[in-house]
């Protein structure tokens, strides 16, 4: 199943790498979003979404810094011989082998999975035996100013409270890239959406009570005083049958799938010589 997943993986980001937004170069080496999205994903198992938004932008920035860090001590091997050494030479000897079969093997379970099929009956009898999974939480798209100080935070809050519509959420925008110190404020303290209970509990409470287009008084954290403006929101909902009809026949054909392996492997089994 994981092997699967990454010659999918793989293929995905072959494709888009022709339209890939480059964040830096190292010695003419582009290092793009793509790539930093990638490994994102890997260290978070696929979780990268469900990580506190104030702590994505950290993340992207570690994760930005270790490629360029690759790419300098690649560079640097190559200039001091590394790559013309023996260990090198037999370390990638071994690589080879161990991704020749590693291929072979991902290919294979490709080939088994796409002769997979899934009817639209099966499909439709999942979502309607199963639409609470399909519930989506109430979320909000905010923005946030951070600061140390409580009288920081009562005069930001004093210096927008005159304003209403586009010049409060400008002005806003202008003082979080100024003054905010958390990871958000250059994006002018943009949060994203966000479900309750993915912010800490102070942050929380206060950003779902507030009306769209409105900022809201000092708010007391771990991590200092807030300012919020509320951007958007969205009220729950379940997703229609039509939204998540890829993703059901995906997790139908896998579970088939693995059914399907499980008999396979006693076949080869039963044909192979196991000493």
């Amino acid at each position: 199943m994981r092997l699967i997943t990454k010659v999918v993986t793989s293929l995905t980001i072959l494709s888009t790498l022709g339209m890939a937004n480059t964040l830096v170069t190292v010695n003419g080496k582009a290092i793009t979003q793509q790539e930093v999205d990638s490994e994102l994903m890997q260290a978070t198992q696929g979780r990268f979404n469900q990580v506190p938004v104030d702590k994505q932008q950290q993340l992207r920035n570690q994760v930005l810094e270790q490629l360029i860090a690759k790419e300098l001590i690649y560079e640097d091997a190559k200039k001091t011989g590394i790559m013309k050494s023996k260990e090198f030479k037999e370390e990638y000897d071994n690589v080879l082998k161990k991704i020749k079969k590693e291929l072979a093997v991902q290919v294979w379970q490709k080939k088994e999975l796409d002769k997979v099929k899934v009817s639209n009956k099966d499909v439709k009898k999942y979502y309607d035996s199963n639409k609470e999974e399909f519930n989506e939480k109430e979320s909000v798209h905010a923005r946030h100013i951070l600061v140390k100080t409580e009288s920081e935070a009562k005069d930001i809050v004093k210096e927008l409270k005159s304003l209403k519509g586009d010049k409060l959420k400008i002005k806003f925008i202008d003082l979080a890239k100024s003054k905010s110190t958390g990871p958000s404020g250059p994006k002018g303290g943009d949060l994203g959406y966000f479900s309750q209970g993915q912010m800490v509990p102070e942050f929380n409470k206060e950003v779902f009570s507030m009306k769209v287009g409105s900022i809201s008084k000092p708010v007391k954290t771990q991590f200092g005083y807030h300012v919020i403006y509320l951007e958007d929101k969205k009220e729950s909902k379940t997703r229609s049958f039509t939204e998540v009809k890829p993703f059901i026949e995906q997790r139908l054909k896998m579970e088939k799938f693995k059914r399907i392996m499980q008999d396979k492997m006693l076949s080869l089994k039963d044909k192979a010589t196991i000493k």
